[in-house]
């Protein structure tokens, strides 16, 4: 199976990209390369929704830190959405639950956001 992308911007400055597929060693260069060029062309805000992921593996946890990595160069974020038990297993397994910050959905992130601001 194929990676599966798109984009929504719900909010100005913010991109949320909605992966679908897997994310694995063969799809991973695809996700980084389009996460570089959001955030190069000045997206910092980033939320990933990973709930119609049906296989993560190292390699593209490597993107997903990768993508933060450079958003936070440019003091940025990369947020992610999961509630899909298999998937949340592999961030806390790996301690990258403590590395990002994962949500049930997009709204739950710009109300967290909000919070944050005020």
């Amino acid at each position: 199976m194929d990676l599966k992308l798109s984009y929504v911007e719900p909010e100005l400055g913010t991109t949320v990209i909605v992966v679908g597929g897997e994310l694995d060693a063969h799809t991973a260069p695809k996700l980084k390369e389009r996460l570089a060029h959001l955030i190069e062309g000045g997206t910092h805000q980033l939320i990933i929704d990973l709930e119609g992921l049906e296989f993560l593996d190292s390699t593209g946890l490597g993107a997903l830190l990768s993508a933060l990595k450079r958003a936070r160069a440019h003091d940025g974020s990369v947020d992610i959405i999961c509630t899909q038990i298999h998937i949340l297993r592999i961030f806390k397994i790996t301690s990258l639950d403590r590395v990002f910050d994962i949500y049930d959905s997009a709204s739950d992130v710009f109300a967290t956001r909000s919070g944050k601001k005020g």
